[in-house]
C-alpha cells in the first residue's frame, strides 16, 4: 500500500477528533463510522475515530490533534506522510471513571474560579472523547478559561483507552495556569556548563532550599534565603548558568533586564519594576519561581549626591520590593552584575541578597572542560589537543573559547574546497584562529602589547641569564610536579638590571612566548596621569587585568622612574603614591574577593579522574599541579639605574630575584652577529669573528645596528643593485660608530648587588 499524504485538516472538523480516511482503506483497516483508532507519527501518537472523506478519495489523510500525546503537540506536518500500517483499529470501552489535571488560562481564574464550574465544565467538554492514559486533550478551540486537560488515570485500570459518557465520573486533581505547564514541558540541559560544575551546584544549593523546603527552616526559627547575587567578569555564563539551574530546579523563570526596567516618563521604570515582581509572585503562587535581575548595576547604581532623583526612586524602590516579599512565597531572587563595586551597598546585605557566588575567569581545567563540551559537537580530527588549547588560552572567558571554535570550524571551511569541508577540524584551524581571538578581560587593558612570539634562539648569548629566568619563569610553568615534590615555590618577582640596549625587555618576550602565558607589559611613564588619583588606580587595574588572566607576566619597563621614597623633596608625590600601590600589590592586598577563581580547595587529581597510571590520569595531575603553582601573577621589573629603586622594593617576597644582564662578551657579540646578519646576503670575505673582536664595549642593540648601516652603506655607493655585503663595509660602518657602553658603567652595574 502507498503512503497516505497527510493534508491540513478541515476547518469543521477542528475539535472533533475525526479522522478523515479513503473508503477503501477504512474497509481494509475493517473500521466503521466513528471506530477509533490509533495513529503513530514520528513524534507521538494521537486518538481520533474514522470518518469517510467527502471527496471519497484514497491516499489522504486528515486527523484532529485533539488528544495526542505530549511530544506529538510540537510536531509539523508539513509534507508529512503516513504509512497504512501506521494507522489501527482498536476496541475502546465504556469507562466508569477518570481522573484528569487541567490547565487553565491565568492565575485569576484559579484562584476566583469555583471547583464545581471547573468541574462541570471539563465533564461536558470530555463528553464523547475517546481517551488513553497520560495523553493531553487540547479544548483551546472552545476559548473558555480551560486550555488543556491532563489524562492522568483511567477506570477500569486494565483499561488502554476508553469513551467517556455522560455515566462516567470526572474527578480533577491539581490544576495550574499555561504558564506554569510549560515551564514543565522546558527538558533539562542535556549538556553540562563545561568547567562550572561546582559553582553550579553551590547556586544550586541555595535556591533549591528556599524554594523545595520553606518550612524546613521556618521550624528552625530562620527564614529562608531570598536572594542571590552572581558576580564575574562579562562571557563568563552568568545568565547560562541562571537559565540551567532554574530549568534543573524545575523552577518558573521571571528575567529582568535592568535597562529595559528604565523608563522615560516620572515613575515609569518604578511602575515596570512592580510589575515584574507581581508577575513573579503570581508565578510564585502555582510553584517556585525565580526572578533574575540581568545587569542589576544599570538599575541600582550607588546613591550619591550626585545621582539623579530619578535613579535613587528606582533604587528605592527595588529595596521596597525586596523587602516586601513574604516568608512564605516560593521565590528567590538572583542578580547578575560583572560591576559589583557599582552596586548600592544596601543591595548587598542579609535580606537582600543573602549570598554572592563569585564565577572567576576559568582556570586550565575548567578550559579544558569547556573545550570538551563545546568540541562535543564539532567533527574534531585526532591532532586537536585540548589541554594545549587550554594552556594557550589563558585569560579567555566561555564566550571567548565558543568564540575560538566558531571561528575555527570558519576556518576550515575557508581553506576547504568549493566551501564544504571534507575533512573534521584540524589543530591547524585552531592554530589560526588563536591569531584572532583575543582574551575579553585583557581587551581595554593598558599593558595589552602585540608582540610576536620569541625563542631563546633568537637571542644571542647570555645563557647565564637565560638559565636563571627558565628557572624563575619556565621551569614553574612548565614542570609543577617537581617544584611540589620539592617544597619549591617560584620567586614572586624578578629585576633586570643591567646597561642600556642589552636585550632586558627582549629576554623577557621570550620567557612570556616559552611559557605559553599572557604577557603585559607598561613602562613606567605610562602610568603617569594629570588627574588625581587615575595614575594609582591604573596601576590597581593593570594588577587586576593581569591577575584575571593567571598564569600571566606582568613586565614593567623603567620601573627607575618611581623613584625611592628616601627622596626627602618630594614625600607626598605622584611617584611616592605609586610606589606604595605597587607594595601593596606585590604583597597581594590589592587582591579583591571578587576576583577569586576556581574551587576554594584544590583538589590533586580532581575528583572523577580517569584511573590511577593512565595517561589521562597523568594529564589531569599535570593540569592540577599547573593551577597550585601557577595562579599568581610574575612580576618582572627592568631598569637601567638600579640605585633609583626603593629598598623596599627590593627585599624577599617582591621582587626578590635580581638578574643582572651584562653587555656581551665575545661570544655573546659573535653570535649576536650571526643572528643579525642571518637573513643577510654576505660576501665569503666576512669574517664575523673578527668583528666581534672589534666591538668591544658593544651592546646587542649596537651590534644589530651596525649590521644595519652597513647594508644601508653597499646600497648607498653601489647602487640598489647590489646583491651581497662585503667585510670592508662592515668595517667602514664600524669606523663611524661609537660603543655606547663605558668600563666604568660596566663596573659599576657589577658592583652594585655585590657586597
Amino acid at each position: 500500500m502507498m503512503d497516505l499524504k497527510v493534508l491540513p485538516l478541515d476547518i469543521g472538523d477542528t475539535g472533533t477528533q475525526r479522522c478523515r480516511l479513503g473508503p477503501g482503506l477504512m474497509t481494509s483497516l475493517g473500521l466503521r463510522i466513528g471506530s477509533p483508532v490509533h495513529i503513530t507519527i514520528s513524534g507521538g501518537e494521537c486518538l481520533c475515530t474514522a470518518w469517510p472523506r467527502s471527496d471519497l478519495a484514497d491516499g489522504f489523510l486528515q486527523f484532529d490533534r485533539k488528544c495526542t500525546t505530549k511530544d506529538l503537540k510540537a510536531v509539523t506536518f508539513s509534507d508529512l506522510s503516513v504509512c497504512p500500517k501506521q494507522i489501527k483499529a482498536i476496541c475502546s470501552q465504556k469507562l466508569k471513571g477518570v481522573r484528569v489535571n487541567v490547565v487553565v488560562q491565568s492565575i485569576d481564574v484559579k484562584k476566583h474560579a469555583s471547583a464545581s464550574f471547573i468541574h462541570d465544565l471539563v465533564k461536558e467538554m470530555l463528553r464523547g472523547m475517546c481517551v488513553a492514559g497520560q495523553y493531553i486533550v487540547d479544548v483551546t478551540h472552545l476559548k473558555t478559561q480551560v486550555q488543556l486537560i491532563l489524562i492522568e488515570h483511567l477506570d477500569p485500570c486494565n483499561a488502554d483507552t476508553g469513551f467517556i459518557t455522560a455515566k462516567t465520573s470526572v474527578s480533577i486533581g491539581a490544576i495550574q495556569t499555561l504558564n506554569s505547564y510549560k515551564c514543565q514541558l522546558q527538558k533539562p540541559p542535556g549538556v553540562l556548563l563545561g568547567g562550572m560544575e561546582d559553582v553550579c551546584a553551590s547556586l544550586k544549593e541555595i535556591v533549591h532550599l528556599p524554594l523545595r523546603y520553606p518550612r524546613t527552616l521556618q521550624k528552625l526559627g530562620v527564614s529562608c534565603p531570598r536572594g542571590v547575587l552572581l558576580v564575574g567578569p562579562p562571557g563568563v555564563g552568568k545568565t547560562m548558568l541562571v537559565r540551567n539551574v532554574v530549568m534543573e530546579v524545575g523552577a518558573a523563570l521571571v528575567t529582568v533586564n535592568g535597562p529595559v526596567v528604565l523608563g522615560s516618563r516620572p515613575g515609569e521604570s518604578e511602575e515596570n519594576l512592580r510589575r515584574m515582581f507581581r508577575r513573579a509572585s503570581e508565578a510564585a503562587q502555582e510553584g517556585p519561581c525565580v526572578l533574575f535581575i540581568d545587569e542589576i548595576d544599570s538599575l541600582c547604581p550607588r546613591r550619591a549626591s550626585s545621582t539623579s532623583a530619578p535613579q535613587n526612586r528606582v533604587v528605592a524602590q527595588l529595596l521596597t520590593l525586596m523587602d516586601g516579599i513574604g516568608s512564605d512565597e516560593s521565590f528567590v531572587i538572583i542578580g547578575a552584575t560583572n560591576q559589583p563595586d557599582t552596586l548600592d551597598p544596601a543591595l548587598r546585605r542579609p535580606g537582600r541578597f543573602d549570598r554572592e557566588v563569585i564565577i572567576g575567569v576559568p582556570t586550565l581545567r575548567q578550559r579544558k572542560s569547556i573545550l570538551d563540551v563545546l568540541g562535543s559537537q564539532m567533527p574534531l580530527s585526532d591532532d586537536v589537543d585540548f589541554v594545549s588549547l587550554a594552556e594557550m588560552t589563558t585569560g579567555c572567558v566561555g564566550a571567548d573559547l565558543s568564540a575560538l571554535c566558531r571561528e575555527a570550524a570558519l576556518q576550515a571551511i575557508l581553506h576547504s574546497p568549493q566551501g564544504f569541508p571534507r575533512h573534521a577540524v584540524d589543530m591547524k584551524h585552531f592554530l589560526e584562529a588563536l591569531k584572532k581571538i583575543q582574551p575579553s578581560c585583557l581587551r581595554s587593558s593598558i599593558g595589552l602589547t602585540d608582540f610576536k612570539p620569541l625563542s631563546w634562539d633568537q637571542i644571542g648569548g647570555l645563557e647565564d641569564v637565560k638559565l636563571k629566568l627558565k628557572q624563575s619563569i619556565e621551569w614553574p610553568m612548565k614542570f609543577p610536579e617537581a617544584f611540589v615534590r620539592l617544597g619549591l615555590s617560584r620567586p614572586r618577582g624578578v629585576l633586570l638590571y643591567g646597561p642600556p640596549g642589552c636585550a632586558k625587555t627582549t629576554l623577557v618576550k621570550a620567557a612570556a612566548s616559552s611559557s605559553h602565558c599572557a604577557f603585559l607589559s607598561v613602562s613606567g611613564a605610562d602610568l603617569f596621569s594629570p588627574f588625581v588619583g587615575d595614575s594609582e588606580k591604573a596601576l590597581a587595574q593593570l594588577f587586576r587585568q593581569a591577575r584575571a588572566c593567571a598564569p600571566s607576566i606582568l613586565f614593567l619597563d623603567e620601573i627607575d622612574i618611581l623613584g625611592s621614597r628616601g627622596d626627602s623633596s618630594a614625600p607626598h608625590s605622584v611617584q611616592a603614591r605609586l610606589l606604595s600601590v605597587l607594595l601593596n600589590e606585590l604583597d597581594g592586598v590589592g587582591l579583591k574577593t571578587q576576583e577569586r577563581r576556581g574551587t576554594q580547595r584544590e583538589r590533586c587529581p580532581p575528583e572523577g579522574s580517569p584511573p590511577e597510571g593512565s595517561a589521562e590520569f597523568q594529564q589531569e595531575l599535570q593540569m592540577s599541579y599547573q593551577e597550585v603553582c601557577n595562579k599568581d601573577v610574575m612580576i618582572v621589573a627592568a631598569t637601567n639605574r638600579p640605585e633609583a629603586l626603593d629598598s623596599a622594593l627590593l627585599r624577599p617576597g617582591r621582587l626578590d630575584k635580581i638578574i643582572c644582564v651584562p653587555p656581551p662578551d665575545m661570544e655573546a657579540r659573535l653570535a649576536i652577529l650571526e643572528i643579525c646578519t642571518r637573513r643577510m646576503p654576505l660576501e665569503s670575505d666576512v669574517c664575523l669573528k673578527e668583528l666581534a673582536q672589534k666591538t668591544h664595549l658593544f651592546s646587542g642593540a649596537d651590534l644589530e645596528n651596525l649590521c644595519k648601516e652597513a647594508a644601508l652603506l653597499i646600497l648607498q655607493e653601489e647602487g640598489m643593485d647590489a646583491s651581497s655585503i662585503k667585510h670592508r663595509y662592515f668595517i667602514k660602518s664600524l669606523q663611524s660608530m661609537t660603543p655606547s657602553l663605558k668600563d666604568q658603567q660596566i663596573q659599576r652595574y657589577q658592583n652594585l648587588f655585590t657586597s
